[in-house]
């Protein structure tokens, strides 16, 4: 394994520290804690929005602190949920007396820790909302979830959430666009390569050279096909074809559209499969709004993609296009 770290223990903690002396005017990091927060968190008078998973996504989730977005973010062991302390200690951070709603991807991990953290912080008076990012179309189930997995959709959710928070709505609403933007969204990976863990200093599955694995998820759990290694518009046309059949979208509807980095793949190869993804659509009749391009949430060193379709109105439009000003993220 050749990785830049030190002590695999360690990685987490200097990471987090790391980010804040990169960024010391947009976040800072809790004591004693994995928690990051902005800088001016909580904001006055502001519904808090806040998430948190595994380390190893990054830049999520601690990457998407700031105007316009999360409020705060807590970060797990590699590949594993944060603690309820940890939740616990991020949902009061990010309470300004409006509320807290909570994003959290389907991983059961994640769920249960933050939902008794919720219950905590309830009890001292803090009122907390949550809602459940579900948008791999790949899997029903998985070795971390009951149902499908939470993948970089979340990324739409946090975009949606944060924009309507800034505008001062209340907690209800707030709430209301993010599981708007869920029930709309629908994501689907593959790998080329497994990742490597810093602890396990190996490949977590074994991926012959000549094959891929359509499907998987971001912790390297199985997909849902292991096929011969095809060309880009193969795969593209693959995941493409999966995430349309679930969303089911009518002729002429908008979308906005995510290719996804898994961590250890170029950005050529990226704007390679975005070719096939904006042709496919077109074909379908659906009309491309925007397009994102690039590594939004990874899976450590992992070779591959991720491709997401948002169905948007009017309504998204404006908010997912609302000015946002984090250190992964900057819309103007």
């Amino acid at each position: 394994m050749k990785k830049l770290i030190n002590d695999p223990d360690d990685v987490v903690d200097e990471m987090l520290d790391g980010m804040v002396a990169a960024y010391p005017d947009q976040v800072r990091r809790l004591p004693d804690t994995n928690v990051m927060v902005r800088d001016d968190a909580p904001v006055d008078g502001k519904v808090g929005v806040v998430s948190g998973g595994g380390s190893g996504h990054e830049p999520t989730h601690a990457g998407y602190l700031g105007e316009g977005m999360l409020d705060g973010a807590a970060a797990g062991d590699v590949f594993s949920s944060p603690t309820a302390d940890e939740f616990e200690a991020l949902l009061e951070a990010a309470d300004s007396g409006e509320g807290v709603l909570a994003v959290i991807k389907n991983y059961e991990g994640d769920v249960m820790n933050f939902e008794t953290a919720g219950e905590m912080v309830e009890m001292e008076g803090t009122d907390v909302a949550t809602v459940v990012v579900d948008d791999d179309v790949a899997v029903e189930d998985s070795l971390y979830t009951s149902g499908r997995r939470g993948v970089c959709g979340t990324i739409l959710v946090h975009k949606a959430a944060g924009a309507k928070a800034a505008e001062g709505a209340d907690l209800e609403e707030v709430q209301r666009v993010g599981q708007k933007v869920i029930d709309n969204v629908g994501t689907m990976g593959m790998a080329l390569t497994s990742c490597i863990t810093p602890e396990k200093g190996e490949p977590t599955f074994d991926l012959p050279e000549d094959e891929i694995e359509l499907g998987i998820g971001i912790h390297g759990e199985p997909g849902v096909e292991r096929t011969d290694v095809m060309e880009a518009d193969e795969i593209t046309e693959e995941l493409t074809e999966a995430v349309l059949a679930d969303l089911d979208l009518d002729e002429g509807q908008e979308v906005m559209t995510i290719v996804n980095g898994m961590g250890g793949t170029p950005l050529m190869e990226l704007f390679v499969v975005n070719r096939k993804l904006q042709e496919l659509l077109g074909d379908r009749g659906l009309e491309t709004w925007d397009a994102w391009v690039g590594d939004y949430m990874t899976s450590l060193d992992m070779e591959g993609c991720s491709i997401t379709v948002c169905a948007v109105d009017e309504e998204l439009k404006e908010l997912l296009d609302a000015p946002a000003e984090t250190p992964a993220l900057t819309v103007k």
